[in-house]
């Protein structure tokens, strides 16, 4: 009988799925459910060797900020001291390119995909994240035949953004990258993002690229002039949104809002969203038994405060983002006086699993559909403790407002400091005045 590898206590590690450069991925199941996923074990030496360890850092940091249902969830990330694990969504369909490598696809099919892969990069825009290597190859398709974005490890987030305001590194692959990105002068990686979309539905519509050559400085003439045909059974309304897409100066090219209201796009189309507000399904007795808010132990509190990808990013079950504070008020205090600020500003206030957070949701719909928060306080010092808000959907800059405008000035009165303000709690995470317990 063929011996069965077990990760962790946790994953029964099965058959080899592909491998690359530098990892492998495999086909696992979680022991406690039976579900099926993917697993991805990367070799640290080689990692370091290829000078890849922050793109690693990145990725896991990027797939954390993008929860959306057309993309790849990361469930969990774990490491030895010499291999990482990506636990990833198990997706069985396949890549979309193997259904495109048959042929062109039916008008309807073709706008489905189109309008999932629009859906889930307007979500990553939302939260500063550009993919930056969209291709088929890298659109899978579930068990439904809807589509799921993978592979985020040339991904950019705002802190790559250079003082002109844009990103210079230049990557992708060459058929789908935007001619900005190929001048080397510097380039929006949204708006490069969406050329490659528009590269995808030519392709998914014609089975084959708008943009080919045997000889890639001819190919790239062609990329740089926007300059290619249309098949004869193209619609009039898809040549007419893909003629906006592939349009070689950036700043003329289509924005995803627009892409949006476009009528061939809308046809049928739903948007979908990642996150809704729940109720609490404790009962009274086991949310008694908690009396106190999670500890907060210093290896979290340093990560969390401090700027950049350092290698703590690797051995989090989630990645912190948003705006934090210091309070010296009890957990109860503190989340009382979140509820009141909350139901002032209309916003449905949900219970989590834990008791020492909230989940909170805007009152009407926004531009990114409705702003959903997490508040969550956690305790460091028997009388300092740490809350954190956190966007889980919704637009950014709503969510900034909400944060700026509404939450800061409304919670004064319980705030010791908050994060970045004249006090730098990662400093002090090592000090004698802090006592950590471990998890």
């Amino acid at each position: 009988m063929e011996e069965k590898h077990v990760l962790f206590g946790k994953y029964e590690i099965g058959k080899l799925l592909g491998k690359g450069t530098f990892a492998k991925v495999y086909h696992g199941k979680e022991l406690t459910t039976g579900e099926s996923v993917a697993i991805k074990v990367i070799s640290k030496d080689q990692v370091k060797k290829k000078g890849m360890m922050e793109q690693i850092q990145r990725e896991i940091s990027v797939m954390r900020l993008v929860r959306h249902p057309n993309i790849v969830e990361l469930k969990e990330v774990m490491a030895t001291k010499t291999k990482i694990f990506f636990v990833m969504e198990y997706v069985r369909g396949g890549e979309l390119f193997a259904k495109v490598y048959k042929g062109k696809l039916k008008e309807n099919m073709a706008r489905k995909y189109f309008q999932q892969l629009i859906s889930a990069v307007d979500f990553c825009h939302s939260r500063g994240v550009s993919h930056r290597d969209l291709k088929p190859e890298n659109l899978l398709l579930d068990e439904n035949e809807d589509l799921k974005i993978s592979d985020f490890g040339l991904s950019a987030l705002p802190e790559q953004i250079l003082n002109d305001g844009l990103l210079h590194t230049q990557c992708g692959t060459p058929a789908y990258v935007a001619p900005e990105v190929l001048r080397k002068q510097g380039y929006d990686g949204s708006k490069a993002d969406i050329w490659s979309c528009g590269v995808i539905l030519y392709v998914l519509l014609a089975g084959f690229l708008p943009f080919q050559d045997e000889n890639l400085m001819k190919m790239y003439r062609k990329v740089f002039k926007a300059e290619f045909e249309f098949p004869c059974w193209f619609s009039t309304e898809s040549r007419r949104l893909i003629s906006k897409l592939l349009v070689s100066d950036p700043e003329e090219r289509i924005t995803i809002d627009a892409i949006m209201l476009d009528p061939w796009f809308r046809k049928e189309f739903t948007r979908s969203l990642a996150f809704s507000v729940e109720e609490s399904t404790e009962d009274d007795e086991s949310v008694a038994k908690r009396s106190s808010p999670k500890f907060f132990n210093a290896f979290k509190l340093i990560s969390s405060m401090s700027s950049g990808f350092d290698l703590s990013s690797l051995f989090e079950s989630k990645r912190r983002s948003g705006m934090m504070f210091t309070s010296r008020c009890s957990a109860g205090a503190i989340m009382s006086k979140i509820e009141a600020v909350a139901k002032g500003l209309n916003f449905k206030v949900g219970k989590a699993r834990e008791e020492f957070k909230m989940r909170l949701q805007g009152p009407s719909e926004g531009r990114k559909g409705w702003l959903s928060v997490t508040a969550e306080v956690f305790e460091v010092a028997p009388e300092v403790a740490i809350v954190e808000f956190a966007k889980s959907t919704g637009d950014t800059l709503e969510y900034a407002k909400f944060c700026e405008e509404d939450v800061r000035p409304a919670l004064k009165d319980i705030v010791w400091t908050w994060q970045g303000d004249c006090f730098d709690m990662a400093s002090t995470a090592t000090g004698d005045n802090l006592t950590v317990r471990e998890d």
